[in-house]
């Protein structure tokens, strides 16, 4: 095979040809053909045209609803203990029963290996248990500090927060009819009657903080309805058999945990 000039003929290129070379030729050329192709089509996007390769974008929005949807499953589970709390305190059940549930069904076991507790260390325990078992609003108080809270109702308190006589809130007198006021703007999520506290609101605020408000002669907001800082949502009444006057019974809770009103109120 002979390539020549056009114009002046002259030779460029002679190649005696013959099967060997003409074979090894053509499958050199095959072999880096094919080489190619599959660097091309694996260190490229291109692969993701292809039938049975995924896209890589789509790959890492997999992971990253999975890794959402096991947030949100946690979070549901928090969400759903912390409505059944509140349930449990509108009934009247005992803030200890109530943590002492909560605490047990949080507990998960865990293989030390073989490995014992010294003498020093169970009494270190001890010690802090002791020291924190009614420390129920730890961290609470400067958090709360930040919130500008409305007074419910401007009247005497009558019966303070006291937490080992399991009375979770405020007792405040007032005449008669005397309009309930939201202490912070929120959405109602339960609004109801007990038999032990008459006619029942609990509105949601923002960072996990709830309030609670009985003896009601009436109601003025539905389930699910917004309020405003200090719009009136129910009028004072003495509904209830734990009550022996038209009074308020206030309660605000943090993260799951009553907090004295008066510290953060001026009723």
């Amino acid at each position: 095979m002979v390539i020549l000039n056009d114009d002046t003929f002259e030779e460029k290129i002679s190649l005696r040809l013959s099967r060997l070379n003409v074979f090894i030729i053509t499958g050199a050329s095959a072999f880096l053909l094919i080489a190619g192709t599959i660097l091309l089509i694996a260190l490229t996007p291109l692969k993701e045209y292809i039938p049975g390769y995924a896209n890589t974008n789509l790959k890492r929005e997999v992971l990253t609803l999975a890794i959402k949807a096991d947030s949100l499953e946690a979070q549901l589970q928090y969400n759903d203990q912390y409505v059944q709390n509140i349930g449990r305190v509108l009934k009247g059940e005992s803030l200890a029963e109530i943590l002492a549930d909560t605490m047990n069904s949080e507990v998960k076991t865990v293989d030390v290996g073989g490995l014992s507790i010294s003498k020093e260390d169970s009494l270190l325990r001890l010690m802090v248990e002791e020291e924190d078992q009614f420390n129920l609003t730890r961290g609470a108080s400067d958090q709360l500090q930040l919130f500008s809270f409305f007074p419910p109702l401007k009247g005497l308190v009558t019966n303070g927060f006291n937490l080992q006589k399991d009375h979770l809130g405020v007792d405040i007198v007032a005449p008669e009819n005397t309009p309930v006021k939201s202490c912070l703007s929120g959405t109602v999520i339960f609004e109801g009657w007990t038999s032990e506290t008459g006619y029942v609101m609990a509105i949601q605020h923002n960072q996990d903080l709830v309030s609670f408000y009985k003896h009601n002669a009436a109601l003025l907001k539905k389930q699910g309805d917004k309020i405003k800082t200090g719009e009136a949502i129910a009028i004072l009444g003495k509904t209830g058999h734990l009550t022996t006057g038209p009074h308020l019974h206030f309660e605000l809770w943090y993260n799951g945990t009553p907090v004295n009103p008066e510290n953060y109120i001026s009723f």
